[in-house]
């Protein structure tokens, strides 16, 4: 594993979601396709020659893509489903973050957007720091929007080159719906080199606005011993609605040379807290290297976070066997966050789903799902839920990732994903898919209904490359009793990466 790997609505038209071989209903009957609605353009930071100019050089210099916009993560207003919000990397870099975090916010339904540059982050955006990433948001059952971002230095210190640079946590709230912030929060800084945050995600309580809950991993190393570290998951929570924060803490160490990835926390109706990651377990206790070191891992707390059953190292859901990605034409790599996954809770009845890249079904990755109806204790056989076409003569147009999950208020579950199936001869052309299940969804015949949420297939290959191609490690996706949204990153020729918004009313 690399050192960087280790760190790491008005309706057009009706469809109708039909079971194509079953005759089973997969959601509502029928469903209105949105417009197809582009949020982001030209990059709203100042230019290049003023800030954000930080290309590294320990580890060689990166290549910065003015304009694109990758990773973003979406959120409704349980006030106002009108007023929905992304969050997003603007101009991101080669080797590892973004010039700021961007908030785009919608009061229309997603008609038309407003852009903000999320203050105090990066030095792009009034901030101390080099480069931001991993934009999360979260709104409280009051209309408070929070929102969670990894700030960095690149460049580890002369005298620790092996090390890392600057990194924090930061946390902030929009009181307006996300037209303006607060002064960000640093719940976790470190200048020592031998730490590094990452991978964070933030969840406002569903029924206490005072409470909100932030985890992430924060990795060790020893750089003058070398590949030795440790990366267990960090907690933090506020009681006062985001204005103070606890002080952060360890609540998972999954060993030495061994970590944490991924945290993302849920809140079933009865207020348990959990906390999902991928534990990678690269060394077994007895020395020797494991040879499936991805295991998609679920603690549980129930008094709010201020303690954590991690008994038997938490409950595994399921072993991730997961290969890269390539485009079907040129084989280019695409960086698609294999190595994480995507949950939801159904606020009714607490039942909890999970949606990753597996490549168990055949020779390569598709969307993997389970679910538990246990409050997470048990959780049902992974199954495969993309309807990508299978190609025996294309295998690599069968290929679908980046998967999300979201569950509307009536039940129904609906995942989104890419695949390559309309690839042609010109540009390796890739879209943007979402499918539906009403009920059983651990059956696979149970899922279908399939919508197609790029008007036109794009080309993925002018993607901003980072270790790959790369349009984000996740992508926006949410569900309101009426409608689905889905929020996305495509690329082109004259745009590295756009993000685009559709919502698909009941």
């Amino acid at each position: 594993m690399s050192r960087t790997s280790f760190a790491k609505l008005c309706g057009i038209g009706s469809i109708a979601l039909v079971g194509i071989a079953t005759g089973i209903a997969w959601a509502d009957s029928k469903v209105r396709l949105g417009p197809l609605v582009q949020v982001s353009g030209a990059s709203p930071l100042p230019p290049f020659s003023a800030c954000g100019n930080f290309a590294g050089s320990v580890f060689g210099g990166g290549i910065n893509y003015l304009h694109a916009e990758v990773e973003p993560w979406l959120e409704v207003n349980p006030t106002n489903s009108k007023n929905i919000v992304a969050f997003y990397q603007q101009d991101r870099w080669s080797n590892g973050g973004s010039r700021a975090n961007v908030a785009a916010s919608s009061w229309d339904g997603g008609a038309t957007w407003e852009t903000v540059i999320v203050p105090g982050l990066s030095q792009c955006s009034g901030g101390p720091y080099e480069r931001a990433s991993d934009p999360w948001l979260s709104f409280s059952p009051n209309g408070v929007l929070h929102q969670m971002s990894l700030l960095f230095d690149i460049d580890p210190p002369p005298s620790a080159p092996g090390g890392f640079g600057p990194s924090a946590m930061a946390v902030s709230r929009s009181l307006d719906g996300g037209r303006t912030w607060s002064s960000p929060i640093l719940i976790q800084s470190d200048t020592d080199p031998r730490f590094l945050n990452d991978k964070n995600s933030i969840t406002a309580d569903p029924k206490n606005s005072d409470l909100v809950y932030a985890v992430w991993d924060r990795l060790e190393i020893d750089p003058a011993v070398g590949f030795i570290f440790k990366g267990p998951a960090y907690f933090a929570r506020t009681t006062d609605g985001g204005v103070s924060w606890e002080p952060a803490r360890e609540i998972f160490d999954p060993g030495l040379n061994n970590q944490v990835i991924g945290s993302q926390i849920v809140v079933p109706p009865n207020g348990m807290l959990l906390n999902f990651f991928d534990k990678i377990v690269s060394v077994n206790p007895d020395g020797t290297f494991n040879s499936d070191p991805l295991r998609l891992t679920v603690i549980r707390s129930d008094d709010k976070g201020l303690t954590w059953d991690t008994t038997g190292g938490g409950t595994e859901i399921a072993v991730i066997r997961t290969f890269d990605i390539y485009t079907p034409d040129l084989q280019l790599p695409v960086r698609s966050g294999s190595a994480l996954f995507d949950v939801a809770v159904d606020p009714r009845n607490g039942h909890l789903y999970a949606v990753w890249q597996d490549s168990r079904f055949s020779d390569v990755d598709e969307v993997a799902f389970s679910q538990s109806t246990d409050r997470g204790r048990t959780w049902s056989s992974p199954i495969r839920v993309n309807q990508t076409p299978r190609d025996s003569l294309r295998p690599l147009t069968q290929q679908a990732f980046l998967p999300s999950v979201a569950v509307s208020g009536n039940g129904t579950v609906v995942v989104t994903h890419y695949d390559f199936r309309n690839d042609a001869d010109i540009g390796e052309l890739a879209d943007h898919w979402m499918v539906f299940c009403k009920s059983k969804c651990d059956e696979p015949s149970h899922w279908g209904g399939e919508i197609r949420l790029t008007d036109t297939s794009f080309d993925f290959a002018q993607a901003p490359v980072a270790r790959g191609l790369f349009l984000g490690d996740y992508l926006g996706l949410a569900a309101t009793r009426d409608a689905y949204l889905a929020f996305f990153p495509q690329s082109s020729n004259a745009d590295r990466a756009n993000g685009f918004f559709r919502s698909i009313a009941k």
